[in-house]
């Protein structure tokens, strides 16, 4: 069993209001500024829980995938993985959309998309996610072995 923590201090209402993410207990995030217009509007250098959901789904679904593609025998020569989570005030957040594009060597396309909605529906993230709708675009970049530079 792995427990994660972080730390957050909030000071005033909360349009007019900001905080700091503080800590996380791996101290890889160090200090974070939060406040509702970087949430709700523009971020100006600012973070917010969504950003910070959307980096722990890419992470989370690019784990999986490597997973499931290694145990196939074609493990990744490359996964870019990108997560946009929508957050719509008055509402909540509403969706993570997973974007992908990989190099893996000698897989067919359809296996590969096969693995990424594998990766998808069971990453622990998509799982903690289940009541939002999750999108997966998914792009085989090269199948073939590149050469050394």
């Amino acid at each position: 069993m792995a427990k994660r923590t972080a730390a957050v201090k909030w000071k005033g209402g909360l349009f007019d209001g900001a905080g700091t993410i503080d800590s996380s207990g791996s101290g890889a995030l160090g200090e974070l500024p939060v406040t509702w217009a970087a949430r709700a509007e523009s971020s100006d250098g600012k973070t917010s829980p969504e950003e910070l959901i959307a980096a722990a789904h890419a992470s989370c679904f690019a784990m999986a995938f490597s997973l499931l593609l290694a145990e196939a025998g074609t493990p990744p020569e490359e996964l870019d993985v990108q997560a946009t989570v929508t957050f719509i005030p008055g509402t909540g957040i509403t969706k993570s959309e997973l974007d992908v594009d990989g190099r893996v060597i000698a897989l067919s396309e359809e296996a590969f998309l096969a693995k990424a909605e594998q990766a998808k529906a069971n990453c622990p993230v998509s799982q903690a996610l289940k009541g939002l709708e999750i999108t997966l675009t998914a792009k085989l970049a090269s199948n073939t072995p590149t050469s050394p530079a």
